[in-house]
């Protein structure tokens, strides 16, 4: 299940390759796994998921993201990846989208983009910032 969040960017709960397929045809040219390997058993493997995406003609990157929370590396890799986005759309996808999501807009904030519009973008597609909205206006006040 696909969940569009901006016009770019899709997040998802795990995929599998035939997702992967999906994405495509949505004009996804970059997909980002922000699950760990070997979080639980049933998680299709991410090197499964960056053949599927190389054979798909799109590109891939792993941003791992543990319950532990988030690093400030994290952010700027996902940066660094939607920078080389250009045109294209991406994927984000973790075990249920949440932590995808909450990455995202970590981003968002740092870049200073306002935090309430960035909240509701994510509640939009059934993800709550909650949990993170402390670190959220902490990086918005340092974008300002």
């Amino acid at each position: 299940m696909l969940i569009a969040l901006t016009e770019k960017l899709y997040v998802a709960p795990q995929i599998t390759e035939a997702d992967v397929a999906e994405a495509a045809g949505l004009g996804v040219s970059l997909v980002i796994n922000n699950r760990p390997e070997g979080e639980s058993p049933d998680q299709t493997p991410g090197e499964s998921i960056e053949a599927a995406a190389k054979g798909e003609g799109m590109a891939y990157t792993a941003i791992p993201v543990t319950h532990a929370g988030f690093a400030p590396w994290q952010i700027d890799a996902l940066d660094e990846a939607l920078g080389r986005l250009g045109d294209g759309k991406a994927l984000l996808y973790c075990r249920s989208g949440t932590r995808s999501t909450l990455l995202w807009a970590l981003s968002r904030a740092r870049a200073g983009d306002d935090v309430e519009t960035v909240g509701m973008t994510a509640m939009a597609a059934g993800y709550d910032v909650a949990p993170i909205r402390q670190i959220m206006d902490a990086l918005a006040a340092e974008a300002k």
